[in-house]
Parts: C-alpha cells; structure tokens; sequence
C-alpha cells in the first residue's frame, strides 16, 4: 500500500470511529438522564418550580423528556410543525407565551421554526452537548428546554428558533 493509501485508511478509519462515538452518545443519552440534569442543578431559578415529582405529573412521557431532561423529539413528528393558523406559542409545562404565529415559517428541519421570541418570554445558554456549541433556548418562566437557536434564519433577525413541538401548546387567535 503506498504512503497516500495509508492516509486514506487512516483518515476514513478516524471519521468512522468519530461517527460511531457521536451516534453511541445520542444513542445512550437516555441511560446516563442525571448528565442532561447537571445543567438544572446548576442554581438556576425561576418563577415556576415543581419538584421532579410532579412535573412527571404533569407533562406526558414526551413532554417530561425534551422539558425537563433536554431531550429531542424526532423531526416531522409533531403537528405543530405544519399549523398555519394565527394564534400563540405557549410553554407546555407553565403556559408562558412564547411566540407569535407571525413569526413562525417553515425552515425545513421538521421542527416548528420561529425568527423571533415574544419580549422576555425566553432565555439562552451554551450547549456544549454531542461535541459541539449550540445556544440552548428555555423558558424564562419555568426554566424548560425549548430547542435551540441558529443564525441561519430569515429575515429581519435572522435566526431561526428551532423548537420541538411537544414543548409547546399552541392556541388559535380565533378561540
């Protein structure tokens, strides 16, 4: 094998055991729940605080995951991806409004996607989760894991609020 074959083996031999590290990680994030927690114990407060307890009685399996355990849910699975009626985002675990329909737009990710927040409705931190930085979106009120925030959205501000449905309750303008 000569010296140029060598370095492909090498190299393709790195990024496969860089692939399998990173998709064993998400695989076995729901073994090891107390890492997506470490960032809960941190000290942070919020206006609205429940025990482990009773947010387990009070949100869904799905909603308890991606809220209080920073969970993701899978993309294209929730129906408030594809609502198109005017109405207002809410937190699913506080009721927090959180954004407005008029900022929502469909980014293609398979996740309800929004350029704006409503005014103090949410807070961001670092996620350095999965290998990588990403700014973290949660609800100022209850302190509940939202999605993420990229600057690869539109207009005017350019950024793209990526959220997971189940996080969210959403209410039409019209009721």
């Amino acid at each position: 094998m000569s010296d140029s074959s060598d370095h492909r083996a090498t190299r393709r031999g790195f990024l496969i055991s860089l692939g399998v590290i990173a998709g064993g990680a998400f695989l076995l994030r729901d073994r090891f729940p107390g890492a997506r927690l470490a960032r809960a114990a941190s000290g942070e407060t919020f206006p609205v605080q429940h025990t482990d307890a009773e947010w387990r009685s009070m949100l869904t399996p799905a909603q308890y995951d991606v809220l209080r355990q920073e969970g993701t849910e899978r993309s294209f699975s929730s129906p408030l991806d594809y609502e198109t009626r005017n109405g207002t985002y809410s937190c699913a675990g506080c009721q927090n409004k959180l954004f407005a329909s008029d900022t929502k737009y469909d980014s293609g990710t398979g996740w309800p996607s929004f350029w704006q927040p409503l005014p103090d409705a949410v807070a961001q931190r670092s996620d350095t989760t999965l290998g990588m930085v990403r700014d973290e979106v949660h609800c100022r009120r209850c302190g509940g894991h939202l999605g993420h925030v990229f600057d690869d959205g539109p207009r005017p501000t350019g950024l793209r609020y990526c959220m997971n449905g189940v996080a969210l309750q959403f209410t039409s303008a019209s009721t």
